[in-house]
């Protein structure tokens, strides 16, 4: 088993990249990659940080993708850039089973899509991160933004890969799916969520009903499922609070004497409370529903959140969750559905 790691995407690429990959590479003994990108630099970084090589496969990929270009066209604009030949590597080599980038979020969801192509019966994978929750425990959102117009079936697929996804991760019997609306009564909602409510309370999944966006993080859901616009306006808006709130905290305890004097004291308690808040040290949020595991890290990811994202899509391949979503399926769609 491998992992792929395209160095060149993201904000600090591919210093920060190359990095995670190091450490992930000195905590995990058994673990092996490949990196894409330009040869050179890679094995320059490489040799004076005096990686073990023999874990290490580099194939040149002299060219870049960035936010300017356009997702659907990357394939054929740019075939030699990093991005595209990881791509290429997942869908060609066997061992390849997990795919790392901090890279453009359309081009890799997009490029995913297209060269590791989908699980049948899956109609438009979506984009999951995973959140830590109050009770120290985490839940998982799908969609966060790969799916911006959705049907009611994309989002009861969406509930069965974010169910196989806990399952097989957290190995949990029978993960709580909820369904994100305006309010926790059944009939609260759009004619989306109206539809979609319907399906999901039909199948055999542990469905437990609406819940409100000030709830992701409670500890009472282990599977939040939304379409990508709405994913995407709440994830943004949690980190906000939370950066604001940190902030305000930050600027009152300067501002006066006595705070800073007690700060000292809850040092270790900030410390611990910044860690516990930051879901980027979870690694980055999985691409559910391709053949194989594709994780799309942060762009400013730095290389803690680049090792972690690593170790998540070796567990997540080794954890063979992309079997799970298909016996999830087998039990849950009608076979008709299962060849689309």
């Amino acid at each position: 088993m491998k992992i792929v790691v395209d160095i060149y995407g993201g904000d600090n690429a591919p210093d920060a990249v190359l990095q995670g990959c190091r450490d992930a590479l000195v905590k995990d003994k058994t673990l092996r990659l490949i990196l894409t990108g330009k040869e050179r630099e890679i094995l320059s970084y490489l040799k004076q940080n005096a990686v073990d090589m023999s874990r290490v496969e580099v194939v040149d990929a002299p060219d870049v993708v960035t936010n300017d270009d356009v997702p659907t066209q990357v394939i054929r604009s740019k075939p030699d850039s990093s991005l595209i030949t990881a791509l290429r590597i997942m869908k060609e080599n066997p061992e390849a089973a997990g795919f790392v980038t901090a890279g453009s979020t359309g081009a890799a969801l997009t490029g995913a899509a297209l060269l590791i192509g989908r699980i049948k019966g899956i109609q438009r994978p979506a984009l999951a991160p995973v959140m830590p929750t109050v009770n120290r425990k985490h839940a998982i959102l799908v969609d966060c933004g790969a799916n911006m117009d959705c049907k009611p079936e994309y989002l009861h697929q969406f509930a069965v890969l974010g169910s196989s996804y806990m399952k097989a991760v957290f190995n949990i019997e029978r993960p709580r799916v909820a369904l994100m609306s305006v309010g926790t009564e059944d009939k609260k909602g759009n004619e989306l969520t109206h539809a979609a409510f319907k399906l999901i309370k039909a199948s055999s999944l542990n469905f437990v009903g609406n819940m409100e966006a000030r709830d992701m993080l409670s500890g009472d859901y282990d599977v939040i499922v939304c379409d990508g616009f709405i994913g995407n306006v709440a994830i943004k808006s949690m980190e906000g609070a939370i950066g604001m709130t940190v902030s305000i905290l930050k600027e009152e305890i300067k501002a006066r004497g006595a705070s800073k004097f007690g700060y000292l004291f809850m040092k270790p308690t900030f410390a611990a409370l910044k860690n516990r808040l930051d879901y980027s040290a979870l690694g980055g949020a999985a691409f559910l529903g391709c053949e194989k595991v594709v994780i799309k890290s942060h762009g400013s990811s730095k290389a803690d959140s680049i090792t972690a994202s690593i170790f998540k899509a070796k567990m997540m391949a080794e954890a063979k969750i992309v079997d799970l979503v298909r016996d999830e399926l087998a039990k849950e769609l009608p076979q008709e559905a299962l060849s689309l």
